[in-house]
């Protein structure tokens, strides 16, 4: 079992968190702020963290960056958000996240997101200033096939370090610009889920959360190939 340090300025999700870590076993630290969460970095070292960004002093973004600069990113790091979208999560996997949970968390995010987090290697943030070339990313599409986003929610996916060898997964440079970056992973996104429901534009409006109109308009903007996905099944 894991030692985790949960960081979160809301009371209510620090010990909901908490119960549901200490009742699978792990040892949970507690940390309202990003100061003591440094505090709590500085005596221990910690199997993961789970950290807010959005919180009142220095925001969750800013504490991953400060540690990867220092050298203290030894350890996998969650990010979690109410407010969570491509950008962000793009954002927090640059300075060195090992994945991105949307608030609110369910039990069954929680509990994969840890078991997948803490069986990887912990990821290298990237180098200051762009150096060393493209960061590449892959898509865990083993967590989006299992749970697609609620209607209105961004789109939050999980990502981690690429690693070397032959992969089935898609990969995304992120050394790009972010638009560019964002539409390649939404083509990636509705491609996964147009296979996935044998191209019914009906099912794949249902799990993304988009009426089928603004589906189709989104689809043509682009640039997925529907005929492909079809399969002769119907609409």
């Amino acid at each position: 079992m894991a030692t985790i340090l949960v960081v979160d300025d809301e009371l209510g999700i620090r010990g909901l968190l908490s119960d549901i870590l200490s009742d699978e076993g792990h040892t949970v630290e507690l940390a309202e702020n990003a100061a003591e969460a440094r505090a709590v970095r500085e005596r221990m070292r910690p199997d993961l963290v789970l950290l807010d960004i959005w919180m009142p002093d220095v925001d969750g973004i800013t504490l991953l960056k400060e540690w990867g600069s220092a050298g203290l990113l030894s350890m996998p790091v969650i990010m979690m958000s109410g407010h969570g979208t491509i950008d962000t999560a793009v954002e927090a996997t640059k300075f060195g996240a090992s994945a991105f949970l949307e608030k609110p968390v369910t039990l069954q995010k929680l509990l994969r997101a840890v078991e997948q987090t803490l069986a990887k290697p912990t990821p290298r943030p990237a180098a200051p200033n762009g150096g060393g070339g493209a960061t590449i990313y892959r898509l865990d599409t083993a967590a989006l096939a299992h749970e697609a986003p609620m209607p209105g929610a961004g789109m939050a996916p999980m990502l981690a370090p690429l690693p070397l060898g032959p992969q089935s997964e898609q990969s995304f440079d992120l050394d790009r610009p972010l638009r560019e970056a964002r539409d390649s992973f939404e083509k990636s996104y509705f491609e996964f889920h147009l296979a996935k429901e044998n191209g019914s534009m009906t099912r794949v409006a249902e799990k993304t959360g988009l009426e089928r109109t603004h589906l189709y308009r989104k689809l043509k903007q682009l640039g997925v190939d529907l005929s492909r996905n079809k399969r002769g099944s119907a609409l």
